[in-house]
């Protein structure tokens, strides 16, 4: 069985200004870090001589960083991308010992330009399977083959390769540089919408996806690099950019694993803890339990038992008056009111429980047909849909003269959570 129904409604009504807020803050740092690259041209001239290296090393040191932090992190995407970004910045600054004309360079720089958001974009396409995956080590096996093709043909000259296939397909107008080739571009407009659909936040999920943002961001790096391979100082900075946007997304991505809880989408127990020691003088924390939890998972089955909690979740992260909901373990969830008193917060507290009480879920039989023509005859059979509901209960409490610190407030309001449970369930007591 599976909830269905509209289950995640709760998450497409978050109000506006959260949904932009969450939309843009990920896109912040590449802004920024591209914003950079773009005026480090400008910057290198003035440069003390000590310094001067950096441009050219650093580009190596940042993408070599990353495609480390890629292996330790074991992200498999991320490896993929920042092996390519090095592999295409080696390869050309070597080429460039023959002229940034000749034939090596143009070769090198062709291939560089359609094989990384071709790479890029065979790795959005399949799953995250981490580096270890065997699927990992074919792709390092293609990634030899096309870095052993790349070198035969740049080593081997135009001469040599006049009238055969390879002379043909690099004459070939989808690979013509102007100075990125229309393949390249083609391939970099996938590559990108490919990693923009992958971050954009969609229901029950609702963040961005750090590791793909960083993606999308190095890609548009990458592609100004490109654009700009004519002068190197900025074709070295924005690739630096792009191995700098990646590593800022894998840190990222480390923060949220930490901080958020994967289930939900809220942000986790740890995230309260942490911000428990910030709260202000004035402040509510009130403790949220679905009520008979344990026996709704017992009858339906977690996967259900899963649904109803991303349900309640997506409900909870709904609250006003300036409440903040968290994961707080199991079916249990915690919402922070700062700067606000408990007589404010117990309007909101009310409709957040009555809006969770009054939702209706339907939930698919297990034999439901697959073919989408006869499941959307079914669907249209309210009677062939088993409905469920769930309900919550809410301690809430603030700080008093006997209780001074969030963690005692915290504690006073699980122990009037219990009083809801005693008195009933679905109901808020303080």
């Amino acid at each position: 069985m599976m909830v269905t129904g509209g289950t995640f409604e709760a998450a497409r009504r978050a109000p506006l200004n959260l949904s932009v807020v969450r939309a843009v803050r990920p896109v912040l740092a590449p802004a920024a870090i591209l914003l950079a690259a773009a005026l480090a041209p400008v910057a290198g001239p003035t440069l003390p001589p000590s310094l001067s290296g950096l441009k050219t090393l650093g580009p190596y040191v940042v993408l070599l960083l990353g495609t480390g932090m890629g292996v330790w992190f074991n992200r498999g995407r991320t490896f993929i991308a920042l092996a390519s970004l090095l592999a295409a910045f080696a390869g050309y600054n070597l080429a460039l010992e023959f002229g940034a004309a000749s034939f090596a360079a143009r070769a090198v720089f062709t291939a560089a330009a359609v094989l990384v958001p071709l790479n890029v974009l065979l790795a959005l396409v399949f799953p995250e399977r981490g580096v270890s995956h065997h699927f990992n080590y074919r792709w390092l096996m293609l990634a030899v083959v096309e870095i052993v093709c790349v070198a035969w043909i740049a080593s081997a000259g135009r001469n040599s390769l006049s009238g055969t296939a390879w002379h043909d397909l690099l004459e070939h107008w989808l690979l013509r540089s102007p100075p990125m080739p229309l393949a390249g571009r083609l391939l970099f407009v996938a590559a990108l919408v490919a990693a923009t659909w992958r971050a954009w936040p969609r229901p029950p999920r609702t963040h961005t996806r750090p590791l793909d943002t960083g993606l999308a961001g190095a890609l548009m790096a990458f592609f100004v690099a490109c654009e700009w391979v004519t002068a190197l100082s900025a074709f070295n900075a924005f690739m630096a950019a792009a191995g700098a946007i990646m590593l800022v997304s894998l840190l990222q991505e480390s923060h949220r694993l930490a901080f958020h809880d994967e289930l939900t989408g809220l942000p986790s127990r740890r995230a309260l803890e942490e911000r428990l020691h910030g709260l202000g003088p004035a402040h509510a924390i009130a403790m949220v339990d679905v009520d008979h939890f344990k026996k709704f998972n017992d009858t339906h089955g977690h996967d259900i038992g899963d649904q109803v909690l991303k349900l309640v979740a997506a409900r909870l992260a709904e609250i006003q008056g300036g409440g903040r909901a968290y994961r707080y373990g199991g079916e249990e969830f915690c919402l922070l009111f700062d700067g606000r008193t408990l007589a404010e917060t117990l309007p909101h507290l009310e409709k957040i429980r009555a809006n969770i009480a009054a939702y209706r879920m339907a939930v698919r039989r297990d034999d439901r047909p697959k073919d989408p023509e006869d499941g959307t005859k079914l669907r249209s059979l309210r009677s062939a849909e088993k409905t469920l509901s769930v309900t919550v209960s809410i301690g809430i409490a603030e700080p008093d003269d006997v209780l001074s610190t969030p963690a005692g407030v915290l504690r006073a309001a699980d122990k009037a959570l219990y009083r809801a449970k005693e008195a009933g369930r679905n109901r808020v007591s303080r």
